[in-house]
């Protein structure tokens, strides 16, 4: 179960965190592999690490706010490697701040980036995935997509990422009738560089290890099986499907 050879998948952000990790475990099912961001010279060094599993890795410089950029990127993947299967929205950053300090660029750089480039790069690859009749989309939310907190003031995120929740719904309802899949991850605490700074605080340890069930933050590779799964031939019947990967924070 959960062979992915013959497969291509496209994950953004690939450059670092998340997408790094996500591209790892595809290629390790046999996938190949279109890795974009917009560090090519990361890229090019993800791509030495990731041919040593045996598939096609192709990195292609992309910004995923750039509708221009994003229609580039999809015709040449569409192009090197021939069709599109899957397809993994890592990309994101965030500015933190409250509601009631946050300013209108700080707002709309956290939207266009989290929430607008899923929409942009769901549309472009989607089209691709349509001509086989075939694909499986799955957005990387957050588990602060799902709740608010009092913790960190970052209204931006919280509302990009509710946005990614539902615009996998909606878009899982629309794309059903290609055989297209759109579901969500929604990872709670892991180690990336944008995260890496809070959660090694003493204060940020004390309050995962008394608000998250598991009383830790996930590990590398713990977001994994929930993507391989959403991407395999054997989820065929599952979409419009919200995945919190929490440790159980969202559960209580």
């Amino acid at each position: 179960m959960f062979d992915l050879k013959g497969r291509v998948a496209v994950i953004t952000g690939a450059s670092s965190g998340l997408g790094r990790q996500m591209a790892k475990a595809f290629a390790a099912q046999g996938s190949d592999i279109a890795i974009l961001a917009r560090r090519l010279d990361r890229l090019e060094e993800l791509k030495e690490e990731l041919s040593s599993y045996g598939v096609k890795v192709f990195p292609v410089q992309c910004d995923v706010t750039d509708t221009e950029n994003i229609n580039n990127a999809a015709s040449l993947v569409e192009k090197e490697l021939g069709k599109v299967d899957i397809l993994v929205n890592c990309a994101g950053a965030s500015k933190d701040k409250g509601v009631l300090e946050m300013e209108d660029d700080e707002w709309n750089f956290t939207i266009d980036t989290d929430l607008t480039s899923v929409f942009k790069m769901t549309r472009a690859f989607a089209n691709i995935m349509k001509k086989n009749n075939y694909g499986r989309i799955i957005n990387i939310a957050s588990m602060y997509g799902l709740v608010g907190n009092d913790e960190i003031p970052t209204i931006a995120y919280h509302s990009s990422k509710g946005g990614v929740v539902n615009f996998t719904r909606a878009a899982a309802a629309e794309l059903a009738k290609y055989n297209i899949t759109v579901n969500a991850i929604c990872p709670g605490y892991f180690y990336t560089e944008l995260t890496t700074k809070v959660l090694d605080t003493d204060y940020f340890k004390e309050f995962a290890n008394n608000h998250v069930p598991m009383k830790r933050y996930g590990r590398e590779g713990e977001l994994n099986a929930g993507a391989i799964f959403l991407a395999s031939d054997e989820a065929s019947y599952v979409t419009g499907v919200i995945l919190p990967i929490d440790g159980g924070y969202t559960a209580v």
